[in-house]
């Protein structure tokens, strides 16, 4: 199938890009890797009037570590996020997430703010900015503003990116010193989306019990989600095997609205959750001492 007809603009500066998403409104999308929206261009699932080709912009590609955080540009392509010596220093854990997404010919055009705006509930990048509490810089012609990952996914493909807002960089605060992480997914093939995944961020306190825990899950839900019971049986406690398993069998509670499809059931997503879970923090524990 053929993408519906469309207009395109190829703007030379984010100015000129705002000024398109204004004037077109919800009839422009911006265009960014092109890895999500055109098969769906393709399929006929979007029909936009106007494509606005972020590809010339200068300054979105752009990867820095400001004020205890790894600031991202939204056009940051996949594939360096998965190799940037800055990345695996401060957030390890976006790296070790890059690698479930696709394969590298993908990775290679795919961008990271492409994949938060798009916003799909299997997708990795959505779980690792709940985790980590990323900050999304959006900006349009009215202005900029920060918007906490955990106010950003609303719903399938559904962000809080208002009328003419553009997603223009990400802030990944740095993990600390001795922070442990774990990512872990199960899909019916490597670089598929996953039926189930997780993401787990634990901290060592100084008496040896877990200080802070933050565990997201991705693929369960119509959005990512992050398992705070699980989150509050770790808090405090020795994390001894028993422990784990007891948090990550907590992880199935946080599924309010569970995904179903021809992939798999709500059911098989709810058996499936835990061990992923339990995967995720027990690798985010050894990488913590404990």
């Amino acid at each position: 199938m053929k993408p519906a007809a469309f207009a395109y603009e190829r703007p030379g500066t984010l100015g000129e890009a705002l000024e398109a998403l204004a004037r077109h409104g919800s009839d422009a999308r911006p265009l960014a890797g092109g890895q999500s929206l055109v098969p769906m261009l393709s399929l006929r699932l979007a029909r936009p009037a106007l494509l606005v080709d972020l590809g010339r912009l200068a300054g979105l590609d752009e990867l820095v570590v400001r004020n205890g955080a790894v600031e991202i540009g939204a056009m940051v392509r996949q594939r360096r996020l998965e190799r940037d010596p800055l990345v695996a220093q401060h957030v390890p854990v976006l790296a070790a997430a890059t690698r479930y997404v696709g394969h590298p010919s993908i990775r290679n055009r795919g961008t990271l703010g492409g994949s938060l705006a798009h916003a799909d509930p299997s997708a990795e990048y959505p779980a690792v900015a709940l985790a980590v509490d990323a900050e999304m810089v959006v900006r349009s012609a009215r202005g900029e503003r920060t918007i906490p990952a955990r106010d950003f996914f609303l719903g399938p493909f559904t962000t809080a990116l208002a009328e003419g807002e553009l997603l223009v960089a990400i802030r990944f605060p740095a993990l600390p010193a001795g922070a442990g992480w774990g990512v872990e997914e199960i899909a019916r093939r490597h670089g598929d989306f996953a039926l189930a995944g997780a993401v787990a961020v634990l901290e060592r306190g100084p008496d040896g019990t877990c200080s802070r825990a933050s565990v997201a899950l991705f693929g369960v839900a119509t959005r990512p989600l992050r398992a705070t019971a699980v989150e509050q049986a770790l808090v405090g406690r020795a994390l001894d095997s028993a422990t784990l398993r007891e948090a990550a069998a907590l992880a199935a509670d946080a599924i309010d609205e569970p995904l179903s499809d021809v992939h798999g059931s709500a059911t098989y997503r709810r058996q499936i959750t835990p061990v992923v879970v339990r995967r995720a923090i027990e690798a985010a524990a050894a990488r913590a001492g404990f």
